[in-house]
This record gives C-alpha cells, sequence and structure tokens, in this order.
C-alpha cells in the first residue's frame, strides 16, 4: 500500500524513541497498532458496503428489466389473444349457414281435419 523501506522505518523508530522517549514508546506503539486496526476494520466495512450498495443496484436494475420483459410477453400475449379471437370469430361467421338444412328442419303439418 504505502512504498516504504526498511531503512525509511528503522529511521522512523529512531527518531520515535528519541522523541517519545524508552519508557512511553511502547505504549505508543500499542495505541498505534489498535488505531490502525481500527482504521482497517472501517475501510473493510465501508468497501463492503459500497459492495452490498451495487449488488442491490444491480438487482434492481435486473428487476426492472425482467419487469419489462414481463410486461412485453404480456402485451404480446394479449394482441396474439385478440388476433385469434378475430381468426375464430370470421371462420364462424363464414360457416354459418343461410338456409336451414332439410335434414334439420321438421316438415310442417297441416292440422288434421279429424280433431
Amino acid at each position: 500500500m504505502f512504498d516504504i523501506a526498511l531503512s525509511e522505518i528503522v529511521i522512523v523508530m529512531l527518531v520515535a524513541l528519541v522523541v517519545i522517549g524508552p519508557e512511553r514508546l511502547p505504549k505508543v506503539a500499542r495505541s498505534i497498532g489498535r488505531t490502525w486496526g481500527r482504521v482497517q476494520r472501517y475501510v473493510n466495512r465501508v468497501k463492503s458496503d459500497i459492495e452490498n450498495e451495487m449488488a442491490i443496484d444491480e438487482a434492481r436494475q435486473m428487476q426492472a428489466r425482467i419487469h419489462q420483459e414481463v410486461d412485453a410477453v404480456g402485451k404480446s400475449l394479449r394482441e396474439d389473444g385478440k388476433t385469434l379471437e378475430q381468426h375464430i370469430l370470421q371462420s364462424q361467421h363464414r360457416k354459418q349457414p343461410t338456409a336451414p338444412d332439410a335434414e334439420s328442419s321438421t316438415p310442417i303439418r297441416p292440422p288434421d281435419a279429424a280433431s
């Protein structure tokens, strides 16, 4: 992450030893270590939150695309259903007889004179 050489770390440690002193140096080192750990955890948490938000956003976009596709398919099915219904009505209209069949109609008899 940082481009720090070993010699630079040694120089920083020697300066810290002189400035802080040998008595307080272990406490300061622990404090710096804890703070560094907290910073790393915070950064990891932020990264995780960003990744989760991105995944949620992608899921919402996918959901919107799926809804659009479902709507398109539903519209297509309704249009196909209307077309099919029109074809059925047209075919029924063509098959309707214009005059009754002789076989299906019953002959009309005159009333009996004997009654």
